[in-house]
């Protein structure tokens, strides 16, 4: 009976731990980049969309300003009344930090469940946040009363949240020459002004490095030249011709 021993050069195909070492090696390699790839994605991919959540309120609050702007009715009305700014020293009412003027605008929705028609009374205002989860600065209320009939006891209007960190809201009329901070219909020669802009300023995060811009709002509008001159005018020419021919 013979035995056939194995020979040292044949190795079976089993791995040496040189090249078991070699594999291990190469593979941690490859598993560590395909970490930092993706590591990198993820940390991309949350930072864009905590941008985009940043952003989404403010373009969503510029929309509802901009189209509350575009349909400003001509006050002089029964249900429009007239466009008055407040003075710059009074306080604004029910806590409210700072108010812009009550708008007559015409861009309320209408329902058949519900008797109000286009014409709303919008007035935008800052408060303090009820809740810090949101950052710094003042919240941005948009307050709306649908209902115009001159009541004995105004009806509470309706409030919605816009965004949160705002700083401060300021409103301007253009006149035709100039942009003015204060605007009353009943002694101006247009009720309307030629353009109407809302500057709106964010408040900066403690870890940001610049100011943050003041985002505007322009809007033109069409306007009129108020008839009651001349209606006071040809009444008192009628007037005078009517005692003449007596």
């Amino acid at each position: 009976m013979r035995i056939r021993l194995p020979t040292s050069n044949s190795r079976g195909g089993a791995f040496t731990l040189i090249e078991v070492l070699i594999a291990t090696a190469v593979f941690a390699v490859v598993l560590v980049s395909m970490h930092g790839v993706f590591y990198g994605a993820l940390r991309l991919r949350n930072k864009t969309t905590a941008e985009v959540e940043k952003v989404m309120p403010l373009q969503h609050a510029l929309a509802i300003i901009k189209r509350d702007l575009e349909g400003l009715a001509a006050p002089g009305g029964t249900l429009t009344g007239a466009l008055r700014t407040s003075p710059t020293n009074s306080v604004a009412p029910r806590g409210r930090i700072m108010s812009g003027p009550p708008l007559c605008t015409a861009t309320g929705q209408l329902y058949d469940t519900l008797p109000w028609a286009e014409l709303q009374k919008v007035t935008y205002y800052l408060a303090e946040p009820t809740n810090r989860t949101s950052g710094f600065g003042l919240d941005l209320h948009r307050a709306v009363t649908r209902n115009l009939l001159p009541l004995l006891i105004e009806d509470e209007p309706e409030d919605q949240w816009l965004m949160g960190g705002v700083e401060r809201i300021e409103f301007w009329f253009h006149d035709g020459s100039a942009w003015r901070t204060t605007w009353d219909s009943t002694s101006e020669t247009t009720p309307l002004p030629r353009g109407v802009r809302m500057d709106l300023e964010l408040t900066p995060q403690p870890d940001q490095q610049y100011d943050q811009p003041v985002i505007s709002v322009v809007v033109p509008l069409l306007v009129q030249a108020s008839t009651n001159t001349s209606s006071q005018a040809n009444q008192s020419a009628s007037g005078t011709g009517g005692s003449g021919g007596s």
